[in-house]
C-alpha cells in the first residue's frame, strides 16, 4: 500500500514541484537581463564618453540643419516653391553672404585687430609694471614683448609651435566641413534621418518618439534664429555706440560682444574686457563711457531683448544653463561652452516627455505647455 501511494503522490510532487523551478528559473532570467542591459548601459556611457567631441560635432551638424529649415520655412511665405528649392535657394545666399563676408573683413579686419592687439598689449605692460611695485607678478617672469626673439631663440619650439597651429587649424577646419555636410544632408532629407532612430523603438512607443523628435527640432529652430538676432544685434548695437565715442576698432569690438552671446551670463562679462584694454589708454573719461555703454546695450540685450526672443524656445532655469557651461566648457572646451544652451534645451524636452509624463504619469500642468503635436517636423 505505501508504494502504491507513493507512486500515486509523485506525479503530485511533480506537479508542485514544476511551478517552482519555473518560478525559479524566471527570477534567474530576470536577474539576468537586468545584468546584461546595466552592463550594455555601462558600454553605451563608455563609448559615450570617448567619442563625445565627435558626438558634439553631430549635434553641431543638426543645430545647423535646423537653421537650414528655419530659413526654408521663412522663405515659404515669400516664395511657394518646393522645399528642395527654398533650402538650396538659402544655401545659395548663405554661401553669397560669407563669400562677401570674407572678402570685405580680409580688407578690414585684419588692420583693425592688428592695432587693436597692439593697443591691449601695451596697456599688459602697463599693468604689469603697476602691479609689480605691489610685488605682484602677474604674467611670470618669462613674459616678454619680443615675439620674434621668443620664437627664433629655439628653433625647436618655433617648428613644435608652428606643427600645434597647424595640426589645431586643419583639426578646426575638418570639424566644420562635418558640421555643414552633415547639416546640409540632415535638412535635405530629415524624415529618413529621424525615422531611422524611431524604428529603434518599440512600435507602440514610436508615434510619441516621433512627435518629441519633432519637438526637439522646433526648439533648436527657434533657439539658432533667436541667437542669430541677438547675436546681429549686439554686434550693431556696440559697434554704432564704440564709433560714436571715438573708439579705436569699433567693428571688431562690437562683432566680439555680439559672438559672446553664444556663452550666456559668462560671455558678455568677458567681452568687455577688450573695450576696457582699447579704452583705458585713451583717458579714463572714455573708459568710462565705454564701460557705461556696453552695460546699458548689454542689459537691455540681456534682460530684455533677449528673453522676449528666446522664451518661446528655451525655458531652462539660469543655474542649469550656467552647470552645463561650467561642465561642457572643462570637459569638451570652447565647443562645449557654445552648445551647451541647445544641449541643455533638448535635454530638457526629453526629460520632461520621456521621463516625467510617460515614466512618472505627470503631466506638468502649465510648466511645460507646449505640446507635442503643436510642433512641426526637423
Amino acid at each position: 500500500m505505501s508504494d502504491e501511494r507513493t507512486d500515486l503522490e509523485r506525479p503530485r510532487e511533480v506537479m508542485v514541484r514544476e511551478p517552482s523551478s519555473r518560478a525559479g528559473i524566471g527570477q534567474r532570467r530576470g536577474a539576468l537581463a537586468t545584468g546584461l542591459a546595466l552592463l550594455a548601459t555601462c558600454v553605451a556611457l563608455f563609448l559615450v564618453w570617448q567619442t563625445l567631441s565627435s558626438l558634439l560635432i553631430i549635434f553641431a551638424g543638426v543645430l545647423f540643419a535646423a537653421f537650414l529649415d528655419a530659413a526654408a520655412r521663412a522663405l515659404a511665405s515669400v516664395m511657394p516653391l518646393n522645399r528642395i528649392w527654398r533650402l538650396t535657394l538659402v544655401l545659395l545666399l548663405f554661401t553669397a553672404v560669407i563669400g562677401l563676408g570674407l572678402v570685405w573683413g580680409g580688407a578690414k579686419l585684419p588692420e583693425q585687430t592688428r592695432i587693436l592687439l597692439k593697443v591691449m598689449d601695451a596697456q599688459f605692460d602697463v599693468l604689469q609694471e603697476r602691479l609689480l611695485t605691489y610685488g605682484v607678478d602677474l604674467l611670470g617672469p618669462e613674459w616678454g614683448r619680443d615675439l620674434a626673439q621668443w620664437l627664433l631663440s629655439d628653433q625647436g619650439r618655433f617648428f613644435s609651435h608652428a606643427q600645434l597651429v597647424l595640426g589645431r587649424a586643419s583639426s578646426f577646419l575638418t570639424g566644420v566641413l562635418v558640421i555643414v555636410f552633415l547639416g546640409i544632408l540632415f535638412a535635405f532629407d530629415p524624415t529618413s534621418h529621424r525615422e531611422s532612430l524611431v524604428i529603434l523603438a518599440k512600435p507602440s512607443s514610436r508615434a510619441r518618439m516621433r512627435a518629441v523628435m519633432n519637438e526637439m527640432g522646433s526648439v533648436l529652430r527657434l533657439w539658432f534664429v533667436g541667437q542669430l538676432i541677438r547675436i546681429l544685434l549686439m554686434t550693431l548695437c556696440v559697434w554704432i555706440a564704440l564709433y560714436l565715442i571715438g573708439l579705436p576698432g569699433p567693428f571688431v569690438l562690437g562683432l566680439q560682444a555680439g559672438l559672446s552671446n553664444f556663452v550666456p551670463y559668462l560671455g558678455p562679462i568677458l567681452a568687455a574686457i577688450p573695450i576696457a584694454l582699447v579704452a583705458m589708454p585713451l583717458g579714463a573719461s572714455l573708459l568710462f563711457w565705454a564701460l557705461v555703454v556696453y552695460t546699458v546695450i548689454q542689459s537691455i540685450e540681456g534682460y530684455v531683448i533677449g528673453p522676449l526672443i528666446q522664451r518661446q524656445a528655451v525655458e531652462t532655469p539660469p543655474a542649469w544653463t550656467l552647470v552645463a557651461i561650467v561642465l561642457l566648457g572643462a570637459t569638451l572646451g570652447v565647443m562645449g561652452i557654445a552648445l551647451a544652451m541647445p544641449l541643455v534645451a533638448v535635454g530638457r524636452v526629453a526629460i520632461i516627455r520621456f521621463y516625467v509624463e510617460d515614466y512618472l504619469g505627470d503631466d506638468c500642468g502649465g510648466m511645460f505647455n507646449k505640446e507635442p503635436s503643436q510642433v512641426g517636423a526637423l
